[in-house]
């Protein structure tokens, strides 16, 4: 009779912890897909789309499209299947002979989208995460998976 006692108490405790699991979960993280998320294209870049990004895990989204994902909380938001990007003054950096385009956001985070790609991959780098480009090559893979069709962006400057 203890011993029936001691596995129903096991047994609650055990769908106990499970609940609370579920419970304390992050919920999906919502994004919105570009038109050309399911593109061939972008198939592509989501087949290359990292395990991880530095020590942040993959999340679950919201979106049943492969062109987007997500990682860490809160979560850097990749995104595949913008339009390409044309002039602009925002600055731009070569990470792993990837060229982004940095635009800062007004609530302090980074927007960087590949130049010369078509179509474009679009990294959201929230203002929680310093030095925001360092988060930049995880992605390499991913932005490479689109050939480079346009000439490499420059400085504003040059």
């Amino acid at each position: 009779m203890h011993r029936r006692r001691v596995l129903r108490v096991a047994a609650a405790l055990t769908l106990l912890s499970l609940t609370l699991a579920a419970c304390g979960s992050e919920p999906a993280v919502r994004a919105v897909p570009f038109g050309e998320s399911d593109s061939p294209a972008c198939e592509r870049v989501a087949d290359s789309w990292p395990a991880r990004v530095g020590d942040l895990e993959p999340r679950v989204t919201a979106v049943q499209s492969r062109g987007v994902a997500a990682w860490g909380d809160p979560p850097i938001v990749a995104r595949c299947g913008k339009a390409p990007l044309g002039p602009t003054e925002d600055p731009c950096i070569d990470i792993n002979g990837v060229d982004w385009v940095a635009t800062v956001l007004d609530d302090g985070g980074t927007m960087f989208t590949t130049y010369g790609r078509t179509p474009a991959v679009e990294v959201l780098v929230p203002a929680d995460y310093e030095t925001a480009p360092l988060w930049l090559p995880a992605f390499t893979d991913a932005a490479s998976a689109i050939d480079q069709t346009l000439g490499r962006c420059s400085a504003v400057t040059d």
